[in-house]
């Protein structure tokens, strides 16, 4: 994995931006993610239910990390249930949970669909390799985001942004979240506030749908690095092998520094109102 460690944020998504395919080759090569991948290929076929699925540890701790929900594979008996759920039933456990990644799962697994229990048809090669690729491209973003939290949210974004319809999308991901409250310089108090309230402090600053053009994409990321730089300062290291890496490398392209002032302002919960 490419150190970037004591980089600014702009200069590490530079950085992982030109050495990602290296990145993944690295990650498919690694023998624990090899044998996990090499389960799920193998294994997946023969699974038809959320109990089969939950049974088999390694092929469903790989479609967990797929989806980026490491963090909940010991909650098997949640997740079988939220994979049994009815979709559209407001009542059911899928509809009652906050958290897009386990809709996201169970729309593209659809062990139930509208139409009831369904027996999902594993087989499908294209599908098969869509998740194995989403695993390591989960896997890229992890870890960068461990080591640059600033630029973890930056790839989150990206992979986000081109779905984005509503601010309720937007405050269902944390990440998100921090980001546009970051970018549209608004507190991250407010998270405390209301959904609805949330939503129309965002309406106000932004309109989703500018997020349709590539430039302003750009322009929403360079803010938010350089004012979480501002903020966060990294710990710069002159002798980082990163940076020998971006000395010898050709981008095609000038860094351009970018100064920001960001004035310290305190909140008050009338002020977010006014």
């Amino acid at each position: 994995m490419i150190s970037i460690s004591g980089l600014t944020s702009q200069t590490a998504l530079r950085l992982i931006d030109v050495t990602r395919d290296r990145q993944i080759e690295v990650m498919r090569d690694d023998p624990a993610n090899k044998r996990g991948e090499d389960a799920f290929r193998e294994r997946i076929a023969s699974i038809s239910t959320p109990e089969e699925l939950v049974a088999d540890f390694e092929v469903y701790s790989f479609v967990m990390k797929a989806f980026d929900l490491e963090d909940q594979i010991f909650g098997k008996g949640m997740v079988r249930k939220i994979l049994e759920s009815d979709p559209v039933d407001e009542a059911s456990l899928l509809n009652r949970l906050t958290d897009s990644r386990f809709r996201e799962m169970h729309l593209s697994l659809e062990f139930t669909t509208e139409d009831g229990p369904q027996d999902p048809d594993f087989s499908n090669e294209t599908w098969v390799n869509e998740i194995v690729d989403r695993f390591y491209n989960r896997q890229f973003i992890n870890e960068n985001d461990n080591q640059n939290g600033t630029v973890g949210t930056v790839l989150e974004f990206r992979e986000e942004v081109a779905g984005l319809n509503s601010w309720f999308e937007v405050l269902a991901d944390k990440k998100l979240t921090k980001f546009f409250q970051i970018t549209l310089n608004l507190p991250e108090q407010i998270s405390g506030l209301d959904l609805e309230v949330q939503k129309k402090l965002f309406e106000d600053k932004y309109d989703l749908a500018d997020l349709a053009d590539p430039a302003e994409q750009e322009r929403m990321i360079t803010r938010y690095m350089a004012i979480s730089d501002v903020l966060n300062p990294p710990q710069f290291s002159a002798g980082s092998p990163a940076v020998s890496i971006l000395q010898s490398a050709s981008f095609g392209a000038q860094f351009v520094p970018i100064t920001l002032d960001v004035a310290t302002v305190t909140f008050s919960a009338s002020q977010l109102y006014r």
